[in-house]
């Protein structure tokens, strides 16, 4: 990767860590707050809610905003575009779940669902308003506007979300606090942005980019299908305060992992796509990027696994507690989410979206197959059924990663090993540690400060060249 590349890079890594960190990590102080006021049963109804609108997020993009961002020649009718098409897909859409809202509530046996789905629904109409502007701010690697767009909206819905629960609004304090960030922070999006769509729609730009775009769309649809299934399942199947400890255990696996690879994701998209005809340059910075996103991630994950019963039990309360054992499951599930990531990353960086669409399709077929499997034995086979969906995935992810610039599934595990190794016996140790540590919040203090010094003690001591690459792009900030 050029020096230029690289430079810049690291500038657009910088605010895009800054901007995730403090959004994301104020979101979680403020659901810790709220959850120690809530009850396990109001996040699993807005849990029943999750994959409509997590499906519907998907439809109002379609892959268009990752088609504008590869576009090198895109014009201003290419946004006004994509910024027409959006709007019309999420009024759609919302009349859809509007009208549909009471067979959603008949379905889970939950009859407050209907008036719920009417209300957060509205957050697609206004997702949908800003998807041109954030697109622009990635293409010009700005998450510094972003940055200060979101924080502000986080801030303002906690507010929001904290004072409605403590004055007993229930489930109603979750579902205004995410429509209150949704709207601030595009609000802020369009105070800050110098974009303005024209009155123009071009068909010609809406069929190059929905050749590309299309795909991508399914794909992104049924992965959306495929993550939140388990909460259709849990939520038919299971009674609602089971899937709260499900939804809270999978947002704290979710928190570090998708957080750290949206990082990842947003910043290398971009850069690689100025180099995507140079197969060997984009090798190079692709298996660094594999590396360096394990050297973070694996450590922080098999932590918090190890660390999952403390964790729970201080920052919430016992009433949780079946979360914890979720939680600890999961973490090794979702630590190889980067890994999935970066991989079908290279896809779109390439413009392979049909690779990309195979791959989902093929991926899905599995893990349905092995979620039918584990539905009988219950919540926390469920779970580690999951482990081996991701185990499979990353084999199928690595398949077109090979032919495509030869860095397949046993070059990435070669690169990936050393990292696996030292997190593995990390968590052994912090495991067996915190065994002889009473009470709870000491367990959690003891086992982050052991378990952070074997990690830095070990990996110094064999000279570890991803240690070496993160201290050298650390300094290049």
């Amino acid at each position: 990767m050029a020096e230029s590349l690289k430079n810049k890079a690291v500038k657009g890594t910088v605010w895009s860590s800054l901007e995730r960190f403090s959004v994301q990590g104020i979101q979680f102080v403020i659901m810790i707050v709220m959850a120690r006021i809530l009850t396990p049963a109001d996040y699993g109804l807005v849990g029943m809610l999750a994959i409509f609108i997590a499906i519907a997020q998907s439809l109002i993009d379609s892959g268009f905003s990752q088609a504008l961002i590869r576009k090198q020649d895109r014009r201003q009718t290419d946004n006004d575009t994509v910024f027409y098409f959006n709007i019309g897909v999420g009024i759609i859409l919302y009349l859809i779940l509007f009208l549909t809202a009471p067979l959603i509530a008949a379905f889970y046996a939950e009859p407050q669902l209907t008036l719920l789905t009417r209300i957060i629904c509205l957050g697609i109409i206004i997702n949908s308003l800003t998807v041109v502007q954030r697109a622009i701010y990635t293409i010009n690697i700005d998450f510094k506007t972003q940055a200060k767009a979101t924080l502000i909206g986080a801030i303002a819905s906690g507010a929001t979300g904290i004072t409605m629960a403590y004055t007993g609004f229930g489930v109603w304090s979750i579902v205004a606090q995410q429509i209150t960030n949704l709207a601030v922070s595009s609000a802020m999006l369009w105070t800050f942005s110098s974009w303005r769509p024209t009155r123009t729609f071009s068909a010609a730009s809406f069929r190059e980019m929905f050749t590309f775009g299309s795909k991508l769309a399914l794909s992104g649809i049924l992965d959306t299908i495929y993550r939140n299934i388990y909460l259709i399942v849990i939520g038919k199947m299971f009674r609602a305060s089971d899937l709260g400890y499900y939804t809270r255990a999978h947002q704290f696996a979710d928190f570090p992992s998708t957080t750290l690879t949206g990082i990842i994701q947003r910043v290398t998209f971009p850069v690689l796509c100025t180099i995507q005809d140079d197969d060997q340059r984009l090798a190079s910075a692709y298996r660094r990027i594999l590396r360096v996103s394990a050297f973070v991630i694996f450590p922080l994950m098999t932590g918090l696994s190890a660390l999952a019963t403390p964790f729970v039990l201080t920052i919430l309360n016992p009433t949780w507690a079946y979360a914890a054992t979720l939680l600890s499951i999961l973490c090794f599930a979702m630590m190889w989410y980067p890994i999935h990531a970066v991989n079908l990353n290279l896809l779109q960086v390439k413009g392979r979206s049909d690779l990309l669409l195979r791959l989902e399709i093929y991926k899905k077929i599995i893990g349905i197959a092995i979620l039918c499997i584990t539905i009988p034995m219950g919540l926390t086979a469920m779970c580690v059924g999951l482990i081996i969906s991701s185990l499979l995935a990353l084999i199928i992810n690595t398949h077109y990663t090979g032919r495509l610039i030869h860095v397949g599934f046993l070059r990435q595990m070669r690169d990936l090993i050393p990292t696996l190794l030292y997190t593995l016996s990390m968590w052994a140790i912090v495991t067996i540690l915190i065994n002889y540590i009473t009470p709870t919040w000491l367990q959690l203090l003891a086992g982050t400060i052991a378990g952070a010094t074997y990690y830095l003690l070990i990996t110094t001591l064999t000279r570890s060249r991803d240690l070496r690459e993160l201290i050298a792009i650390l300094h290049r900030r």
